[in-house]
Parts: structure tokens; sequence; C-alpha cells
């Protein structure tokens, strides 16, 4: 089984992209290079970072690292797994400003990982995608995108796309002129010519709708 290595050459995924892809590659060359990501080289807790995209889910930044500082007191340690978290009940939870749904997910989490069901990092490097992805999302509050992510971000697994994600569709749809963003389906089609480099592509995509919405704070991704 090979081992998949973190992180990948994104001199050689530039020149690809650009090269397959005219309409993506006038956009490249316009936005300039993108460096590799120095956390594909760190060392992390996979269930600390995954007890983090939880307490993420469906807020601005600003609200999400508030509820994360004070858990974070509440349990007096920074790295979240089962025996931190067992240091906190539900009530102290919710007082953080936990969801109950939220307080659920981080309790199958924290079960799953005693049980040793959640891959360690070394485990993962021996997990292709779909493999780590079905491994992750049988537990409560983590689906396909936030495996993803981590994949992404986390891990720099170079062949990546997450169609489901609004701005990769709405990045899509800038890229090639259309009036409405591509299905996911007709995206995993449009994609394939980005292979085996669609992280890199992805990450673009992501750029672009920047670029062209100017916003006046960059946009903060999951696990970025």
């Amino acid at each position: 089984m090979p081992r998949h290595v973190r992180g990948f050459d994104t001199d050689a995924a530039f020149e690809h992209l650009t090269r397959r892809d005219r309409k993506l590659g006038a956009w490249m060359k316009k936005l300039g290079p993108i460096a590799p990501d120095p956390r594909w080289r760190k060392p992390f807790d996979p269930v600390d970072a995954l007890a983090r995209a939880i307490l993420y889910q469906q807020l601005s930044g600003k609200a999400a690292a508030t509820i994360v500082g004070r858990v974070e007191a509440a349990i007096a340690s920074d790295r979240f797994h089962c025996d931190t978290l067992a240091c906190i009940d539900d009530p102290g939870l919710r007082a953080c400003g936990v969801s109950g749904n939220k307080t659920l997910a981080l309790r199958d989490l924290a079960a799953r990982e005693a049980r040793g069901e959640i891959p360690t990092l070394r485990q993962m490097a021996m997990l292709d995608n779909e493999a780590l992805i079905a491994a992750l999302v049988p537990i409560r509050g983590i689906g396909r995108w936030t495996v993803e992510m981590m994949l992404m971000f986390r891990l720099g697994r170079p062949d990546v796309l997450p169609v489901d994600d609004l701005g990769i569709r709405k990045g899509a749809q800038i890229v090639d002129r259309q009036a409405e963003m591509p299905a996911p389906k007709a995206l995993l089609e449009r994609g394939e010519r980005w292979g085996p480099y669609r992280t890199y592509a992805s990450l673009y995509l992501w750029r672009i709708v920047d670029a062209a919405s100017k916003p006046k704070t960059p946009v903060k991704r999951s696990q970025e």
C-alpha cells in the first residue's frame, strides 16, 4: 500500500494547469503562483482538528474563535481529545456557547477516539482520499466537505475537488463565464482536465471569487 506524502510540487501544478486549461490558466497567470501551504509539513492531531471543524461550523470565524477559547479555558487545555473533553459536562459546553447538536458531535468524536476508530496521522498517510473520507464521515457532524478541507489544507493531498462547495462552483462559473453555477456532477466532469492537481485548481477558484468580488477582508475557509 503506497504511503501518501503530504504536500505537492506547486510549480509543477501551476505549469500543468496553465497548459491544460486556457481559461483557468489566464486567471492563474493574472493572480500569480500560490506558494505551498506550510501546514502541509506540520504535524497535527486529527481529533483536535475535527473537533475544531465541528465548533466552527455555521459560525463566523470571530464567533467560533470566541467559543473555542471558552471551551479551552473550561478544559484547561488547547487540545481537544477524549480525555480533555471528559473534563467538561454537557451543560458546561452549552455555557460556552456550544449548541446541542455540536455537543452531541463532540461526544461522538470523543467516544470514537476512545474506541480507536479515528485514524492517526500515520494511519492517514496509508489511506487514499476516498478511504479517509469513508473512515471519518460516520462521525456525527462530519461530512464529506469537512474531510475534503482536511485533505486539502492539513494533509496537502494534490487531487481534491470539493464539488459541493459554493465558492468552488462560483469560481468555475466565473472562469467559464456562465450564467449559472455548474451542478456538482458537471463540475466533477469539468475538473477532470485538472487532475492530478485538482486541489491547486480549487485554491485558484476560491481566489478568483475573492478577486471578482473584491471583499474588504479575505474569506476564511474551514481549516485554513
